[in-house]
């Protein structure tokens, strides 16, 4: 049964749906009201809303769990602009509250839930619930016109699964260690200024700095007067940039490199990063699904997306626990040999490492080539050393660079391009078309004419990279879905229920009763596999991920 659900300021409004997608019930409930009501659903029940993040939290905070939802947020922002419902009315209906609102709500601060409440503040304000039904009744209309082989109706599915797991993630929080942590950036920056001042070991490096460039007012932090200080003392540098100084031979270079490296850090992830983003022994960022046009997630802050090494071990598992930490290997070409069918290249990716198997093949010289021309192939590099590599490339796997190829050059026109389910790329901006539109103009000038053809070349770089980065996100929805479902039927234990704690692309990370690891990185494992089955049926390529059981993220390597 389809429940659409709106909030309220005191609750929420409710409708019961039948089988055509009708209302044939309509009801006022109290947050415990609703939460009983998903409680006696069971898998029976679909909740269909406006986006989970207006409405999954309260449930979440008295510890419901939704099976299955649709996300029409997340839904709308596909079908807008999928070329294959181009033609319909809703597709080409102008812009409306629901396309601001999505926009706008998505990178909006979420708001804070109380893990101890029982009830939650709820503000309304979003689609009522007559708004959400039509909205539900056009996607229906919308997806049953789609040109395609049913596609799109599965990416929404997906998407909106994804919804669920991203308000779960947030909830949850990804176990840590603050002492850790504290121990970590004591021992690397030094004990912390007692007035809110650079740590004890930048302090030094501070001074140290100041004198060798006999600067004593010198703010290491300030690009524009570091530079000024470095050219006054003989060194020819136009920035900062790490890569620019470690060309430079003056004493000063050393202890402002690793200045630059812990300002980073404590800039970062110090401890006023900690103070904000970590509570209760658990790291909280705030994710968000879809927030990269290719499908990919994003974070609103904490920095989840860029967790770096020098942190991983404040990741751990609590007492009697484990972390199953996986990674799919190689996820974005053998995404590619997939959608091409390219049968060389599927074979190449059975061969477990893919990049050593085109050595193998003949196809390049070394595994360090393979990997540098696969990845020019799929982001469009046509110089330098990648730029060597693509003919042997192209004619070894004819089929999946022709996939790729033919990506960039349709954006180089101007068109569109989809991923493998439909989701489909924008138009170029505008003045992307005024380039174009500037060098066909009689008279033409050279400057605008290299200008076109070089924002011609850069948008087909990212449709190129579009349907390659964007079908790899589709694969990872499916696996998280399907993890999702696996961790959800597991049994229940007395130390409790295994649950899913972060995502990156194509890494999860599981935290499990420590009885039950192996069995979680076994269901890791099956259903990455059943993923690509789901995508790719009868497909050659096979996903493999790299699996493993540890006490912290720094040891899974």
């Amino acid at each position: 049964m389809d429940l659409v659900v709106a909030p309220r300021a005191d609750g929420y409004a409710v409708a019961a749906l039948d089988g055509g997608g009708e209302p044939t019930e309509t009801q006022e409930l109290t947050p415990a009201g609703l939460a009983d009501l998903v409680r006696r659903g069971g898998d029976s029940l679909r909740l269909v809303w406006s986006d989970a993040a207006s409405v999954y939290p309260p449930l979440l905070a008295v510890g419901v769990r939704v099976r299955r939802a649709a996300d029409l947020g997340l839904q709308r922002a596909i079908l807008r602009n999928a070329a294959a419902v181009a033609h319909t009315p809703y597709a080409q209906n102008p812009a409306s509250a629901w396309d601001e609102r999505h926009e706008t709500a998505r990178w909006a601060p979420a708001p804070t839930v109380d893990r101890g409440a029982t009830l939650f503040d709820l503000t309304g304000g979003g689609p009522g619930l007559e708004e959400c039904l039509a909205e539900h009744r056009a996607q229906r209309e919308c997806l049953a016109a789609a040109r395609d082989r049913g596609g799109l109706a599965l990416l929404c599915y997906a998407e909106s699964v994804g919804g669920l797991i991203a308000q779960e993630l947030n909830h949850t929080g990804v176990p840590f260690s603050e002492a850790t942590h504290d121990a970590q950036l004591r021992a690397l920056l030094g004990e912390p200024s007692a007035h809110g001042g650079r740590p004890a070991r930048m302090a030094h490096l501070t001074a140290r700095i100041q004198e060798l460039l006999e600067a004593p007012q010198l703010n290491p932090d300030s690009a524009t007067t570091l530079v000024t200080a470095l050219r006054r003392a003989g060194l020819d540098v136009r920035s900062t940039r790490k890569w620019e100084l470690r060309t430079l031979d003056h004493p000063v270079i050393e202890p402002l490199l690793e200045y630059k490296a812990l300002s980073r850090l404590h800039t970062a992830n110090g401890w006023a990063w900690m103070q904000h983003w970590v509570r209760d022994g658990r790291f909280l960022p705030d994710w968000v699904p879809a927030g990269v046009v290719t499908g990919r997630w994003a974070s609103r802050g904490g920095g989840a997306l860029q967790l770096p090494k020098q942190i991983r071990a404040a990741v751990r598992a609590d007492p009697g626990w484990r972390l199953v930490v996986a990674d799919a290997s190689q996820l974005e070409p053998r995404v590619l040999a997939a959608m091409a069918g390219d049968a060389a290249m599927a074979r190449a990716a059975r061969a477990g490492d893919l990049y050593q198997a085109l050595v193998d093949q003949g196809v390049l010289s070394s595994r360090e080539h393979a990997k540098i021309a696969m990845l020019g192939a799929m982001y469009g590099a046509t110089s330098g050393e990648a730029g060597e590599l693509m003919p042997r490339l192209r004619a070894a796997y004819p089929q999946a660079i022709g996939w790729v190829d033919a990506a960039a050059r349709a954006g180089e026109r101007g068109e569109r391009v989809s991923t493998w389910l439909g989701r489909t790329s924008p138009r170029p901006p505008g003045h992307w078309y005024a380039a174009q539109e500037a060098a066909r103009a009689p008279g033409e000038s050279e400057e605008a004419g290299r200008r076109a053809r070089s924002m011609a070349r850069e948008w087909g770089r990212f449709t190129r990279n579009f349907v390659v980065q964007g079908t790899a996100a589709e694969w990872a929805l499916c696996w998280m879905g399907h993890l999702r479902r696996a961790l959800d039927d597991a049994p229940q234990t007395g130390a409790g229920r295994p649950e899913l704690v972060y995502f990156l692309h194509d890494e999860v990370m599981v935290h499990v009763p420590a009885e039950q690891a192996e069995a979680v990185a076994e269901q890791v494992r099956r259903t990455a596999r059943a993923a690509g089955e789901l995508l790719f049926p009868g497909s050659e390529v096979d996903f493999p991920v790299t699996v493993a059981v540890v006490d912290s993220y720094d040891q899974a390597g």
